[in-house]
């Protein structure tokens, strides 16, 4: 699907370079540390991501997202972040799905990206990094999601103007 215009941004495909500055893109890679395990029945792709879980009482957590697809076309709306960890979304179904990333730090709409991950790709977003919430396209997606839970606010949330929102393309 192509939109054109005023205010667009295209999506672009994930890959773990382009992600670098933003987090980690969780799947299947070679190229990382991987070594057989269970008696050489499964292969361990190791340390594909980091949590990060700051503050009092603070300890990782496992959840599922469910997802609904926002109606088309898709508009960056709002932005968060987590200042006290890192938050990962694994999907669990076969749907591709959009991130909408911007750097640490002020929120500076100019600097956001989008990305099409695909089913086979999750992402590990690190400690504040800005990211929109989790993109379902075509159907509700569900979605593994590894955080934080402790003690402090985890969650800063900017809503974006009417002036300023982005409409994606992909």
């Amino acid at each position: 699907m192509s939109v054109v215009e005023a205010n667009t941004i295209d999506a672009k495909p994930l890959t773990a370079a382009a992600f670098k500055e933003f987090g980690d893109v969780i799947e299947v890679n070679d190229e990382g540390v991987n070594f057989p395990i269970n008696q050489g029945f499964t292969t361990r792709y190791h340390r594909i991501g980091n949590v990060d879980c700051r503050g009092d009482n603070a300890s990782g957590i496992i959840s599922i997202f469910r997802s609904t697809p926002l109606s088309l076309p898709i508009k960056i709306g709002m932005m968060e972040r987590h200042p006290q960890g890192s938050q990962a979304f694994i999907p669990m179904g076969n749907e591709p799905y959009l991130v909408v990333v911007a750097p640490k730090g002020e929120l500076d709409m100019s600097k956001v990206q989008v990305f099409l991950a695909q089913a086979n790709q999750g992402v590990n977003y690190h400690t504040g990094t800005w990211h929109h919430f989790c993109l379902a396209l075509n159907n509700v997606s569900d979605f593994v999601v590894v955080d934080r839970t402790g003690d402090g606010d985890n969650c800063d949330e900017i809503l974006i103007e009417a002036d300023e929102q982005m409409t994606i393309n992909f």
